[in-house]
């Protein structure tokens, strides 16, 4: 049986909301002897679950109440849960950044964290200065950081600027060297955040490749936080899910992924504003987005058979009208980009400017989207506004023709425009 790499017992982290500390140098004097006595103090007596999309009653919250798991030497896990639903606060406990209020964490080995850009790199010191004292913090010696010194700036690409100050990278660059210091000075468990995402495609890709080798070769542990659901179930066996501060669940990636995927989905056929409170700036305000059948029918329940018409009605008051078109941005469930398609450009007046995307039937496979919508200068082209998550649907399976197949279809797509054809050649047997 796999050895224990973390231990998690009881973990809970108390916040005081709007403050830092308790407000004055008696209350803090008071919790600190409460806690040594095992009394509970007022504010946790006191404090609610941390639930953002209510307004408590108290200004105390528990980001974290009661967590108890155990990752086994060798694991790679995703953590996954909605913004605010604790899933950063767990892992600055987990890397020692921050103390629990309640509860313990015991490790077998030592510790790498890649939380945000920039973790653990001071902006003075050149990359190589860096990658020396991230080493050195790890608990490496000044020789055993010089083998691995070649494989971390080829693996981050960053030879040509290896000794140009950290603060002159760009995010991509330092999350490149952030990640191959901490993935190449052999950490027992490797605690990675969203901050992947920062990176390009080919980096991304890289980095995946690169934790699965730490964990399948070195036996090494992993915890991955993401919001792409495509990269957890690539990567990750086992899955924790996190809501309002707590364990909702824990269990093989593809439910736990499923699990968050059906619960946190919702759906947005239509939203609508008034020119006074339409988000926008002045360059632009949007009026109207909608996704609607295009077959005539006031249907929202979507099906792989309905083609849809997505509309987006906008006030235009920017000077260089001619120049202005919008663009949608599809998304899968999972956060992985389908396609992005730009509007005909065409000559148009200030005033009202409407947007029309036509998806036939069949094109779509049945599962959750969600669409960006961007407007933009194209002479640049120049961002002039930007509504993430503006619409967003399911789109139903249909049972379809005599086959026997019952089972969801790989893939985003299922076009049925394409021909694919069996025919015999022979009718002789096999030699």
């Amino acid at each position: 049986m796999a050895e224990t790499a973390i231990k998690v017992e009881n973990v809970s982290k108390l916040y005081k909301l709007g403050y830092v500390g308790s407000g004055t140098f008696r209350d803090d004097v008071k919790y600190y002897f409460d806690k040594l006595r095992g009394k509970r103090s007022e504010a946790e007596l006191i404090a609610e679950t941390n639930d953002r999309e209510h307004k408590g009653k108290s200004e105390y919250v528990w980001a974290l109440k009661d967590i108890n798991f155990e990752v086994k030497r060798g694991e790679i896990w995703g953590v996954i849960g909605k913004n605010g639903a604790g899933k950063s606060t767990l892992l600055k406990i987990l890397s020692k950044i921050t103390s629990p209020t309640e509860g313990s964490v015991k490790y077998k080995g030592r510790i790498a964290s890649l939380l945000e850009v920039g973790t653990g790199f001071h902006g003075e010191l050149t990359g190589r200065e860096n990658i020396y004292l991230n080493g050195a913090v790890l608990g490496m010696t000044k020789s055993e950081i010089k083998s691995k010194f070649d494989e971390i700036v080829d693996f981050a690409g960053v030879e040509r600027y290896v000794d140009t100050p950290v603060k002159r990278y760009s995010s991509g660059m330092t999350v490149r060297l952030g990640f191959a210091v901490a993935a190449h000075l052999e950490p027992e468990i490797l605690i990675v955040d969203e901050v992947l995402s920062v990176g390009d495609a080919e980096f991304q890709k890289k980095a995946i490749g690169k934790m699965q080798d730490i964990s399948a070769g070195g036996g090494r542990t992993v915890l991955f936080v993401s919001h792409n659901m495509a990269s957890v179930r690539k990567l990750c066996s086992k899955g924790l899910l996190m809501r309002n501060g707590k364990i909702a669940m824990i269990d093989d990636i593809e439910r736990v992924v499923d699990n968050y995927l059906s619960s946190e989905a919702k759906q947005i056929f239509k939203q609508e504003w008034e020119m006074r409170n339409a988000p926008g700036n002045d360059f632009v305000k949007v009026k109207k987005v909608e996704v609607q059948a295009a077959n005539n029918h006031s249907l929202e329940n979507f099906d792989v058979k309905t083609p849809l018409e997505i509309s987006i009605e906008f006030f235009n008051n920017y000077a260089i009208s001619d120049k202005v078109y919008a663009s949608l941005h599809f998304y899968s469930q999972e956060g992985l980009c389908l396609f992005d398609i730009g509007s005909e450009i065409k000559s148009m007046k200030n005033g009202i400017v409407k947007s029309t995307l036509h998806i036939p039937a069949n094109f779509l496979n049945d599962g959750s989207y969600f669409i960006n919508f961007n407007i933009l200068d194209a002479s640049g082209p120049k961002l002039l506004f930007s509504l993430n998550e503006c619409l967003a649907f399911d789109i139903t399976d249909a049972r379809h023709d005599d086959l026997s197949y019952f089972a969801k279809w790989g893939g985003v797509i299922r076009p049925t425009f394409l021909s694919f054809t069996t025919e015999q050649v022979s009718a002789d047997a096999a030699h």
